[in-house]
């Protein structure tokens, strides 16, 4: 039986695991994410003696997932400032003597969701999650899309609602997906966390409304097989309906596919326990693991 390590770097929390080349979890902790310097020890004590063939991580970003940049493997420009154009993978692939594999958090649950989750077996589809930010993962003709850099879905522009005063939490665009739709959207607009405002339908009328013209813009663009939505604010199932119904209202009957025609099944909540980061981080030392050998 294969022994990976899987990171899923976070910008509060590092959850740090161990598995198998079955998507299996063996072992796995958790270590706030300070500064490098403090955090970095702790991930490579941790991983130093588990004798793990490969590691996989999937990063808060943005980060330089292109293989020929000089920077590749980084943290970028991220609003960390601790972490800003710190060499991760680098540092960690010295340390432990292992490859590494590199991508985004996002793409990291895309990754587990197409290989162990709702999205096997499909050439296509998308893994969002929306919690104190917004990200797009993407699989795209059975790999992980990238680009120039890798996707940035939650900063698409939406169309505001002409009653919603709010500005948008996002200092770089005043009606972006993730500004006006992530968790901290949602407090400052209405001045109490999601999860207190369960039974205020206002509020998820509108939540539905930005996550449907997102989901719109995508399936225009990405023409995915399925779209998984996860992250702490689809916990509220009631959203899932919702977003479904004012889907098929934004996208008029402009695209006729069998996907959908049974939008249940198109739009639908991740299916991993919110271990699908942790699960694709695994897939990505074994696909790292795979590339050097």
């Amino acid at each position: 039986m294969m022994k990976l390590g899987a990171l899923e770097a976070g910008g509060t929390k590092m959850v740090c695991a161990v598995g198998n080349e079955k998507g299996e979890i063996l072992e796995q902790i958790s270590i706030p994410t300070e500064t490098p310097e403090i955090t970095v020890p702790r991930l490579i004590s941790f991983y130093k003696d588990k004798g793990i063939e490969a590691l996989g991580i999937g990063c808060f970003g943005p980060i330089d997932v292109n293989r020929s940049s000089a920077s590749y493997g980084f943290i970028t420009t991220t609003p960390k400032l601790a972490w800003q154009h710190y060499n991760i993978t680098g540092v960690l692939k010295e340390a432990l003597g292992i490859p590494v594999g590199f991508d985004t958090d996002v793409n990291g649950s895309v990754l587990g969701e197409h290989t162990w989750g709702i999205g096997r077996g499909l050439d296509s589809c998308i893994y969002i999650t929306v919690g104190t930010g917004i990200g797009v993962g993407v699989i795209s003709e059975g790999r992980l899309l990238h680009g120039m850099l890798h996707p940035e879905g939650g900063h698409i522009l939406l169309q505001k609602m002409p009653e919603d005063t709010y500005r948008g939490f996002c200092p770089f665009h005043e009606n972006c997906f993730e500004g006006l739709a992530a968790g901290p959207a949602i407090e400052g607009r209405w001045g109490k966390k999601a999860s207190e405002l369960s039974g205020e339908r206002k509020v998820w009328e509108l939540e539905a409304e930005y996550i449907a013209q997102a989901l719109v813009n995508y399936t225009c663009i990405l023409s995915p097989q399925r779209i998984i939505l996860g992250g702490g604010v689809m916990h509220q199932q009631q959203l899932f309906p919702m977003i479904r119904a004012r889907f098929r209202e934004l996208l008029n009957g402009y695209l006729k596919t069998k996907e959908l025609e049974d939008l249940d099944s198109y739009i639908v909540p991740q299916s991993l326990d919110d271990k699908q980061g942790v699960m694709g981080a695994l897939k990505l030392g074994m696909m790292e693991l795979e590339r050097d050998t």
